[in-house]
């Protein structure tokens, strides 16, 4: 009787931003995000002293709205769920999901060591961002390949760069939608209009202006997700977050909550651009907006949940990493090959391919 063959060891590396662990973390966190050269785009010899200035201006807000949080962020604790469903909705190998978290642990260095520790067959790098941008995941791929030459990690490695309209994420994400607008739309006048705002985090005009795909991508995943809700309803793209002084795209999500309380309009806001609850949606949408939102007098808002570890998402990333393991080393998009139009030169694809 022969035994049966073992399943090939995949090392499924997730990518996140991170999120300070404790209270005491929150300024080395800060420090971290604004001396990133994807983030400051200044010259090298300023980052590190513009770095300190804004991350000195932003420990109390920061440390505020953490503490609103128990005075961490729950992201590494949901993207460790998230592995680990993710592990056993891929049966047929021998998965195993790391995290590198960009600005806090644990990061790309420690994930490494864990890789090369395990000694998988392959590695999958998938990120936790759906949309490629510089400022996301370049940013983590960067801190990847350093960390993995510097520890001599060698294996076959597949980089998913994206997947901002996938089919499974698109139905997946659009099915939380349609169950929290189908809620929000009873809890209602019916002579209230609900508009849906699809929020997601802004980027200086300067980084698109450059070619970074991220917005054109964002607008490809609301035209997704719409087209698999299969509705037409009253909608509007924005973007929140704004960090610098610099003039960022538009239009917020301030903006489109005033203007849906000029139309008297309720609004249900989906954080299109985030697959895990963190500051960013559980103070600022959840917190601040809504406080917006009640002074304008709005007349109803409600906020959609990420995915977290929704098994219709879960199941989409497994259909990714199966897709990613299909194309073999090198770089992969969920559609296997780019995405972005020509005039987009900040796709990691070239763009011929």
């Amino acid at each position: 009787m022969t035994s049966a063959a073992p399943r090939r060891k995949i090392a499924i590396v997730l990518f996140n931003l991170g999120g300070p662990d404790r209270p005491e973390a929150i300024k080395p966190f800060l420090l971290n995000l604004f001396q990133d050269p994807a983030i400051l785009r200044v010259p090298f010899f300023v980052r590190p002293f513009l770095a300190r200035i804004i991350a000195r201006a932003r420990v109390a807000p920061a440390t505020a709205n953490y503490a609103l949080l128990g005075g961490k962020s729950p992201l590494l604790g949901l993207t460790r769920q998230q592995g680990a469903a993710l592990e056993a909705a891929l049966p047929e190998v021998d998965a195993k999901c790391f995290i590198a978290m960009r600005y806090w642990h644990p990061f790309s260095r420690e994930a490494v060591r864990e890789v090369k520790a395990w000694g998988p067959d392959e590695i999958v790098l998938l990120p936790l961002y759906p949309q490629f941008s510089s400022t996301t995941t370049g940013s983590s791929l960067a801190a990847w390949r350093l960390e993995a030459a510097r520890a001599g990690l060698i294996a076959d490695t597949v980089t998913v760069c994206c997947y901002p309209v996938d089919p499974e994420y698109a139905a997946a994400t659009a099915a939380i939608v349609k169950r929290e607008y189908d809620q929000a739309r009873a809890s209602l006048d019916p002579g209230i209009n609900l508009r849906v705002l699809f929020s997601a985090h802004g980027l200086p005009e300067t980084i698109i202006a450059g070619g970074d795909p991220y917005q054109w991508q964002i607008e490809q995943t609301v035209a997704a997700v719409l087209a698999a809700w299969g509705e037409p309803v009253d909608h509007a793209i924005c973007y929140q977050s704004r960090a610098t002084p610099q003039k960022w795209i538009e239009p917020s999500t301030e903006d489109e909550i005033a203007r849906a309380a000029k139309d008297r309009s309720a609004v249900l806001v989906v954080p299109i651009a985030f697959v895990s609850e963190h500051t960013e949606t559980l103070v600022e949408l959840d917190v601040e907006y809504r406080e917006v939102a009640e002074n304008l007098h709005v007349p109803g808002y409600f906020r959609v949940p990420t995915q977290n570890a929704d098994a219709g998402f879960i199941a989409s990333l497994a259909g990714i990493v199966r897709h990613a393991m299909e194309c073999g080393p090198g770089l992969c998009s969920a559609a296997g090959g780019r995405l972005c139009g020509a005039g987009l030169g900040g796709c990691p694809f070239p763009a011929s391919a």
